[in-house]
């Protein structure tokens, strides 16, 4: 039913701006949940149970982060069907991000390019929707740093948002691959990186004996990188026993979009221009960490078929988010669905 509903009204939300379509779509499944709406128009979830990062998911599907930044409707997107949902990006203080417009649907490649920059309204904000909501799901809370914050002094905003969010998410993401906050990037490379690791794995060490709780920390990278510079960042993932990594964020390369209108926009490419690219960071990542190690792909799903080949990759559970704006929340769950028909989980993590 809901996806026959987001059908009906998809071609008025695209007369819309992408961003107004955005807050439009939420703010209507929030009424939808207000009227006891949702729980009635939304499938039942598929059962396909694995463990990542230690935590028992119910099925492979995830939301990736960037559609629910402040974890305000938190609630609403719970019943949708995913087996898990990330939050954020959050930075430590609130920031209004990069000026609008700021995110372009690419309609002929299914694809989106935003520079949004990070807007949210700070951790307390976001941990005080998580204190009030009613998801009992798996929560990730995706960290990042503030735009006024130098790459040389990153760490201490990373920090500082983990100690804020630590008991609040089932993992946290750290995320240092966003190409719309200047420089950020930077802190993948081994320079950066390996004090980085250090000082978040200790901090983990901290919190979990501070709360008598141990939250994972997933790392999300770029797409853009070169073949040793996943090399690298694989070898100190496993030296700083980080828990796993999420692959990949969005791409700067618009080769393939660039005859397209809006498709030499500045900021991240997602959908699918970005699945091949993603794909082989997954495979280079696996055989570079190993059977064990917790990997979630993301970038460019919007079918089943896709999903499976993330899986296949290497990947042990996946997000979407692009996807959904185009094929509507009927794809969570054929993504699910075709996983569970298709992949048998690997070993658990």
């Amino acid at each position: 039913m809901i996806s026959f509903l987001y059908g009906c009204i998809k071609p008025i939300l695209f007369l819309k701006s992408a961003e107004s379509a955005h807050h439009f779509t939420l703010q209507t499944l929030k009424k939808a949940n207000r009227l006891g709406l949702l729980k009635y128009a939304s499938p039942a979830s598929i059962q396909d149970p694995i463990k990542l990062m230690g935590i028992s998911l119910p099925n492979r599907v995830g939301l990736a982060a960037g559609l629910d930044k402040n974890g305000d409707y938190l609630s609403e997107l719970g019943q949708l069907g995913f087996g898990f949902i990330e939050i954020g990006t959050v930075t430590p203080k609130p920031q209004p991000g990069n000026p609008i417009p700021r995110m372009f649907r690419l309609p002929k490649a299914n694809a989106i390019i935003n520079r949004m920059g990070f807007n949210n309204q700070g951790v307390d904000y976001l941990v005080n929707n998580v204190k009030n909501s009613t998801y009992a799901g798996v929560l990730g809370i995706n960290i990042g740093k503030n735009a006024a914050t130098s790459v040389e002094h990153a760490v201490n905003d990373y920090l500082s948002a983990l100690e804020v969010v630590y008991a609040y998410g089932d993992y946290v993401t750290v995320n240092i691959s966003s190409p719309n906050t200047k420089n950020l990037r930077d802190l993948q490379s081994q320079v950066y990186l390996m004090n980085l690791l250090q000082q978040l794995k200790q901090k983990q060490i901290d919190l979990a004996r501070e709360h008598g709780k141990y939250t994972p920390i997933a790392i999300k990278i770029a797409p853009d990188l070169d073949d040793n510079e996943v090399k690298s960042i694989a070898e100190l993932l496993k030296q700083n026993e980080i828990d796993g990594v999420i692959a990949t964020n969005t791409t700067i390369d618009k080769e393939l979009v660039k005859a397209l209108p809006d498709g030499q926009e500045q900021g991240g490419l997602s959908g699918p221009p970005v699945h091949q690219k993603s794909l082989r960071i997954h495979q280079q990542l696996r055989a570079e960490l190993g059977s064990q190690f917790s990997i979630i792909g993301v970038g460019g799903i919007e079918s089943g078929k896709q999903a499976v080949e993330k899986i296949r990759a290497g990947a042990d559970a996946v997000q979407i988010y692009t996807g959904l704006i185009y094929k509507g929340p009927s794809l969570i769950h054929e993504c699910a669905a075709t996983i569970a028909f298709n992949c048998v989980p690997k070993k658990q993590h």
